[in-house]
């Protein structure tokens, strides 16, 4: 029943996820698809999957406990903090700094971390902003500099 319940919750948090979505509009096109097609297909994909655990939800499904509960909520607010520091650290920084938070938090090495969350951030924005033509952040936090 937990399974359900959580479906539900979700499943409208994605429909508040895509009439935000549907809300931005750009004044002029700088994307080939716009600023909406992201959220849009994000929210659609998150709602076919609570769609999908509505229908077979787990026979025993069961919360976290322990440490997996601790990890679960440190993960949250990992995940809040870079939905709030992304527009002013920037893509690669923030992407970075998450990376090696999540990493540490499934116990990887810190060089691994720290390498593997450099490189992400970088090649990410590199990827997104150079080779797809999708505007990312750089941070205002460097826009002094």
């Amino acid at each position: 029943m937990s399974d359900r319940i959580f479906s539900v919750v979700w499943l409208a948090f994605c429909a508040s996820v895509a009439w935000l979505a549907w809300q931005i509009d750009a004044p002029f096109s700088y994307e080939p698809i716009g600023p909406r097609a992201f959220p849009l297909l994000l929210a659609g994909a998150m709602a076919l999957s609570a769609g999908w655990l509505i229908l077979k939800p787990d026979r025993e499904p069961d919360w976290p406990r322990g440490a997996l509960r601790a990890k679960t909520i440190v993960l949250l607010v990992a995940f809040l903090a870079y939905a709030s520091l992304f527009e002013w650290l920037g893509f690669p920084l923030a992407t970075t700094l998450v990376t090696i938070a999540v990493g540490r938090l499934f116990e990887g090495g810190w060089k691994s971390v720290i390498a593997g969350g450099v490189g992400l951030g970088i090649g990410l924005w590199y990827f997104f902003d150079k080779l797809l033509d999708v505007t990312l952040p750089l941070g205002r936090l460097w826009a002094g500099a």
